[in-house]
């Protein structure tokens, strides 16, 4: 058979069947009516959905929330409001507070024109609004200290209030924090000595640059484009640029095998398993920042999954036809590439979350094909899966599958909105003072262009993830089934490396680290600098990063979160040498290149980035 034969051209109808070589009857019994690999026909939700005109209201109540369900804020606050009115003593000491901040305030206020300004209280953690020099000038630094003491007021109100229910509180908290956040004296040109600077320095031409960033902002949003600068970050030329070519294709998945850029390689390919709500090549950006070059420059065969972006038609796609059309049908195709080898698997965000899955389930069958597995921003457990949770509840759910219900999918907006909140003050506060007030620019970058590049999501696959993942935490309770029957993750032996990153709102360290007492295996946790994705994408020549790593044996004892802290080692530098040295110690010694795809006609391959990514 040729290859030609086996992976037909884009443009031809057989563009979206299942085109795997050795899907037997399954593939040959397909037909226009059903393609192969959609799910069965008793697998598919009931063609008469409860309640339509329900589903409609509440899908149309969601374009003017953001997607965000009002009856569970409505809930939430009338937990904590009920909870409070029956707390008299924690009323007064709440009244006490208020007049403790005030009698500080006013302490603030008597020494304001002083050499040394009294300060009774200072930014908290990641907050830079007020850390400049301008804001230590009167009366600039008491609108700051007012700011800062009703902040952590509303805090102290809003939290410790008996009989609220933990979910409820955190809702709570959140939402009060987002109303101070749009309130704060940063954000106004009259209240921001920064602005006013500016403004006295250029004459007032930094507010002419601010509206023109706002219309152009504006502009961009009515017509769906890139941000400004975005178009010099071209997929497959500037971006997503390591060279390679497309081996294997279905409906839902393009496989990539990359190039080889050393005479000789490992023998054991690393697959990596990107998430699908965002598009696979934050790990292959540009060459300076791209994790796929510096694998195959250390000498690796390196295999990438890049999902295809659903449509209203895919509404049906289920979370485990993710498992079986993707992952599964990667080291289907690798197996036959590169027959007789094991598999290095790296899966990354929701991706390692799949991964997980896939290889509890593999072992559980009896399938080794998987030599290691290395899990970056990835969670098992989501009791403890940060402030996304806030958005997960009962009522939230079922809005969100209203919303979907009606689409089809999670429209891209809906996914970004929700990540653009948890971090307020950066993404959305700081950039209004930044380019509206202060009328700069900020500079353009590859991870900001495929941040804008986003996905969107099937109702189906992601309801289900929603339920049984974050909702039910089935996974890590041990009644998640695959193929009707029950996988535990403690049935995985495989030696693991597991990344988390200090500062992650997504997927949270310390939930990331319960893998140690989820699986049977060598466990090598590192935990380093950044974020979820900045904390990720760190090659060796930027400066700045950190980590920690220390290895658990299968039958060592648990270490807790807190203790590991204070007994890992900590390396200055890129994680990336750490995990490329682990991962090659266990990858058999160097040998000649594979072949790239099946046969003996590359040329008959497309060439990487491949299709999918441009949908």
């Amino acid at each position: 058979m040729s290859v030609v034969q086996i992976f037909p051209r884009v443009d031809e109808p057989a563009a979206h069947a299942l085109v795997n070589p050795v899907a037997g009857p399954r593939a040959a019994a397909a037909s226009p009516e059903k393609p192969a690999g959609k799910p069965a026909a008793a697998d598919l939700p009931p063609a008469s959905e409860p309640y339509p005109l329900d589903r409609a209201f509440h899908a149309m109540l969601a374009r003017f929330t953001g997607g965000i369900s009002p009856m569970a804020l409505s809930l939430a606050w009338l937990d904590w409001s009920s909870h409070l009115a029956a707390a008299p003593q924690r009323q007064m000491e709440i009244s006490r507070n208020v007049l403790r901040d005030t009698g500080r305030l006013l302490e603030a206020v008597a020494h304001a024109t002083s050499q040394k300004p009294w300060s009774v209280i200072q930014p908290q953690g990641r907050d830079r609004r007020f850390r400049q020099p301008q804001w230590e000038v009167p009366p600039f630094n008491l609108l700051a200290q007012a700011f800062l003491l009703a902040e952590r007021w509303w805090h102290d109100a809003t939290t410790g209030v008996r009989g609220v229910s933990h979910a409820n509180e955190a809702i709570v908290e959140f939402s009060v924090r987002q109303m101070l956040d749009m309130l704060a004296p940063s954000n106004f040109a009259a209240t921001n000595p920064q602005v006013l600077e500016k403004a006295f320095q250029s004459g007032g031409e930094n507010f002419v640059f601010g509206w023109q960033n706002w219309c152009s902002d504006l502009m961009r949003l009515l017509s769906a484009s890139k941000p400004a600068g975005h178009a010099q970050f071209v997929v497959g030329k500037t971006v997503a640029a390591s060279p390679g070519n497309v081996v294997y294709r279905n409906e839902l998945i393009e496989l990539i095998q990359y190039h080889p850029t050393t005479a000789q390689v490992r023998p054991e390919p690393v697959l990596i398993v990107p998430a699908w709500i965002m598009k696979y090549y934050i790990l292959d950006l540009s060459p300076q920042n791209s994790l796929v070059k510096y694998l195959t420059a250390q000498g690796f065969t390196v295999f990438a999954i890049s999902w295809r972006n659903p449509d209203a038609n895919d509404r049906d796609v289920a979370f485990d036809d993710y498992r079986k059309l993707g992952v599964m049908a990667a080291l289907d195709t690798i197996g036959r590439i590169m027959p007789g080898r094991r598999t290095h698997a790296l899966g990354y965000c929701l991706g390692g979350t799949l991964l997980s899955i896939a290889a509890a389930a593999m072992a559980r069958d009896g399938d080794r094909r998987l030599g290691t597995i290395t899990l970056l921003a990835a969670q098992t457990d989501f009791t403890e899966a940060g402030e996304l949770t806030l958005f997960i509840n009962e009522s939230q759910v079922a809005f969100l599958e209203d919303m979907m219900w009606q689409r089809g999918y999670l429209d891209t907006t809906q996914m970004a909105g929700a990540f653009q909140l948890l971090r307020s003050n950066e993404l959305i506060w700081s950039r209004l003072s930044h380019d509206y007030l202060m009328g700069e620019s900020s500079p353009p970058s590859d991870l900001m262009a495929w941040n804008a590049d986003a996905t969107r999501l099937p109702y189906r696959m992601h309801s289900e993830y929603l339920r049984q993942l974050f909702l039910n935490n089935e996974l890590a309770e041990g009644r998640y089934r695959v193929e009707g029957r029950s996988i535990s993750l403690s049935d995985i032996h495989a030696p693991m490396f597991v990344v988390g990153t200090l500062a992650d709102h997504v997927a949270p360290w310390r939930s990331v680290y319960k893998i140690h007492y989820q699986v049977d295996a060598d466990v090598t946790f590192l935990l380093t600098s950044g974020g979820h994705n900045a904390g990720v994408v760190a090659p060796p020549d930027d400066a700045g990063h950190s980590y920690q790593v220390m290895t658990k044996a299968a039958d060592a004892p648990y270490v807790g979160a807190d203790e590991w802290l204070k007994l890992a080692q900590r390396v200055e530098g890129s994680w990336w040498p750490e995990w490329a040295g682990w991962l090659a110690a266990r990858s058999g010694e160097p040998c000649d290149p594979p072949q790239i795809g099946l046969g003996d006609a590359p040329s008959g391959l497309r060439e990487a980035p491949g299709d999918y990514v441009h949908t």
